[in-house]
């Protein structure tokens, strides 16, 4: 009678301790009890990932800012954007370049306060505030009163530098002015970050002939 008891307390145990591991079980398709979330990523018909970068959108030469398009999955499948999606930013930035001897590379342009509904960046964006919200904020460009603008690639001829376009979607448009700093700029996205992505380029002026 004993061992019976036993025996029946033991199969308690484990049906309960069963019964415990599925219940806190992720359910299918969850990490962690978390849903998956989207990912951003872009493209551009202008350079493959890694590229040259070509004339046409380089600092002393066209100057004229790539189109990209912005595109969000899950998995390997197409994903609408985020419900908390409120806007995108862009910096394009010198990786090879140090700023003042320190850590800081060189930022040569960029952007803020895109509209979350916006499907990519057109070729040749303008200068400034834009009629739909997007700012043009710290870069090159906007030093010495001048209206923050894209300014693309100036390497010299010479030893190549390797240059990245990184997007930042975000939850809430910034209070920022156009003349906000690169440090202001990236304080304020802090916390606010539900997507990020980048796309390379490589750049070097030809010899003059």
């Amino acid at each position: 009678m004993m061992k019976m008891q036993r025996r029946l307390i033991l199969t308690a145990a484990v049906l309960s301790l069963a019964a415990l591991a599925i219940a806190q079980a992720p359910p299918a398709g969850r990490q962690g009890g978390a849903a998956p979330r989207p990912v951003l990523w872009v493209t551009t018909d202008a350079w493959p990932d890694g590229g040259e970068i070509p004339l046409r959108n380089a600092g002393r030469f066209e100057n004229k800012s790539p189109a990209f398009e912005f595109h969000w999955n899950l998995g390997t499948n197409p994903a609408t954007a985020p419900d908390t999606l409120q806007t995108y930013a862009v910096i394009l930035h010198d990786v090879e370049n140090s700023t003042n001897k320190g850590t800081t590379d060189t930022l040569h342009w960029s952007a803020f306060n895109i509209p979350g509904g916006a499907k990519g960046l057109p070729e040749g964006l303008g200068a400034g505030e834009l009629p739909d919200g997007t700012k043009n904020g710290p870069g090159i460009n906007a030093r010495g009163g001048n209206p923050g603008s894209y300014f693309g690639p100036g390497a010299g001829a010479g030893p190549i530098h390797h240059y990245v376009f990184e997007f930042y979607a975000l939850d809430t448009k910034l209070d920022l002015p156009a003349t906000a700093t690169r440090d202001d700029l990236m304080k304020a996205m802090e916390g606010h970050i539900i997507g990020k992505a980048a796309w390379f380029g490589r750049f070097h002026a030809p010899p003059a002939q």
